[in-house]
């Protein structure tokens, strides 16, 4: 499990399970769950009350001053989790349904969880430490400094390889054609898997001798790629974020207003009226 998405995946699996076990009730009843049956009501509270988690637990985390309780970078992430979780749990709990305010509310919730993962994609172009806050320029220059001496003392180190592996980071570091700062963020899974193939087919004109000692050497130069490439867009990618947050946010606060009064009126009409 890749330990840089390991949230989506948990989020993931968590659907699966939910949904096989949605799959038995459907299968024993002969019927999709009504949502004010015993399965459709717990499942429609444990979506309510983990969107609630979501829209509040992240937020007043990142708010406090005072505040030491786990890192940013896991709250961020138990958000993410609960966040995609919690609006599956609500649509299995709406039987299928989408009239009225509850087709309402399952439109903001797709276009919430939409805006989430390209918040998600956004976000991780903003180099952070392990508590979760941003890096500056001069940080990040001082880890290219760092890389670039490592990579230094790898290539005195292996003077027997040094020659090919001084043509393929010269392959590898020709730039390409000029991209808006924007681009560098928005599009850099582009420049990835561009980025792959080309050290793929680089490698595979190496002598054995050579690729069998490149795991270090392509650690060391995809960090200082994307340290660089995050100097060139740090600007852009913090507006970026600016401007997604200003959309984000407003329209979790209407879907969780929303949900909110969905949980009392029916909790009214269920129980209070009977």
């Amino acid at each position: 499990m890749p330990s840089g998405r390991r949230e989506l995946w948990l989020a993931f699996l968590t659907i699966l399970v939910v949904s096989l076990g949605y799959l038995v009730v459907v299968i024993f009843q002969r019927s999709i769950p009504g949502a004010g049956e015993l399965f459709g009501h717990l499942i429609g509270v444990a979506g309510f009350v983990m969107m609630l988690m979501t829209e509040t637990l992240y937020s007043l985390r990142k708010r406090s001053r005072t505040a030491r309780w786990g890192r940013m970078s896991s709250w961020l992430k138990f958000h993410i989790y609960t966040g995609v979780v919690g609006p599956y749990l609500v649509l299995l709990h709406t039987s299928w349904k989408f009239n009225g305010l509850a087709g309402i509310g399952m439109l903001l919730t797709a276009v919430i969880v939409a805006s989430g993962f390209i918040g998600r994609y956004i976000y991780t172009a903003v180099p952070r430490n392990l508590d979760g806050a941003a890096l500056d320029a001069e940080d990040l220059k001082r880890r290219m400094g760092a890389i670039e001496v490592e990579l230094q003392r790898f290539m005195i180190q292996k003077p027997e390889i040094a020659a090919p592996l001084t043509s393929l980071l010269a392959a590898l570091d020709v730039p390409g054609p000029p991209v808006a700062s924007a681009g560098l963020v928005l599009g850099r899974w582009l420049e990835d898997a561009s980025y792959r193939r080309l050290w793929q087919r680089e490698k595979r004109r190496l002598p054995a001798v050579a690729r069998a000692n490149l795991a270090h050497l392509e650690r060391l130069h995809t960090q200082r790629r994307t340290l660089q490439r995050q100097v060139d867009s740090l600007v852009v990618a913090r507006r970026l974020l600016g401007l997604w947050q200003s959309i984000h946010i407003p329209i979790g606060m209407a879907l969780f207003t929303m949900a909110f009064i969905h949980a009392v009126v029916a909790f009214y009409y269920a129980t209070l009226l009977k």
